[in-house]
């Protein structure tokens, strides 16, 4: 009992992981800051952080109107992808001709360029709302497939032969094998596919848009627009680190089992 109390006397605070990255991200703006201050670097070649949050509050509601347009594009060509994907490995992984056929085909669509892509899709599908949408879910389709597919074909060999010798059908032994072996693998995929959907979004908007971050983007480097640029990447960056939270909260929530979510080193 004396030891177990000198040991939890001697375990110190540690801040969170998270709370580590936030006082690293200050400290990197606060170097920022001071080297464009005592360097005297003109703000039309590197702005500070200060000129751009400033930038963020009297340009709020421009800012605002065009991030909601991009975030739809991106919500929607993120869950279309999730959509398609999943069902797609399931399906690679039930059948070895379907994954000997598709699988390539696959491989070789990722191998063009999107942004040669991006201005056929505004041939076939106009100005509108389709082509950003198909840019961002073909930019999260491919790793989604590939890490839900690995999953499905991760789980134990002679878990799924007991299963069977058991009486339990091809579809039980998938649903309650082979879906919690890949889990852990879909999550990892649609994490990938959260920063690159946003990506997407803006090269489809960098193509034939009026509206979006990515068309302000282009107005902001057009006029010179240092300052704005910096704002709009900010928002972009911000963006892609709550979509991907959100992803690792859904994680966290549904695989509270998982190894890659145990605590180590007596906290975080």
């Amino acid at each position: 009992m004396n030891r177990e109390k000198t040991a939890a006397s001697t375990v110190r605070w540690r801040p969170p992981r998270s709370l580590d990255g936030l006082i690293v991200g200050i400290a990197l703006l606060l170097i920022w800051e001071a080297a464009v201050r005592i360097g005297q670097v003109p703000a039309y070649l590197l702005p500070p952080p200060s000129a751009v949050a400033m930038r963020l509050v009297t340009d709020y509601h421009s800012i605002l109107v065009h991030t909601l347009t991009t975030t739809g594009e991106i919500l929607l060509g993120f869950g279309l992808a999730i959509v398609v994907s999943i069902p797609m490995a399931a399906l690679l992984a039930q059948s070895q001709w379907a994954e000997r056929v598709l699988h390539p085909i696959l491989v070789l669509s990722q191998t063009v360029p999107k942004v040669a892509v991006a201005p056929l899709l505004v041939v076939w599908f106009g100005f509108g709302l389709a082509p950003k949408v198909l840019i961002a879910f073909t930019m999260c389709f491919f790793p989604i497939v590939v890490d839900t597919l690995t999953g499905f074909k991760s789980a134990p060999a002679h878990l799924r032969w007991l299963a069977l010798s058991t009486g339990a059908s091809r579809w039980q032994t998938f649903l309650h094998f082979q879906v919690p072996a890949a889990l852990p693998h879909i999550f990892s995929g649609i994490k990938v596919a959260s920063t690159l959907a946003i990506v997407g979004a803006v090269v489809g908007e960098f193509v034939a848009a009026d509206r979006g971050l990515g068309y302000q983007l282009i107005v902001a480097n057009g006029t010179l627009d240092v300052t704005l640029s910096f704002t709009v990447l900010v928002v972009l960056s911000i963006m892609g680190v709550v979509l991907y939270g959100l992803v690792d909260l859904v994680e966290r929530l549904a695989l509270p089992w998982h190894v890659s979510q145990r605590v180590h080193g007596g906290g975080r």
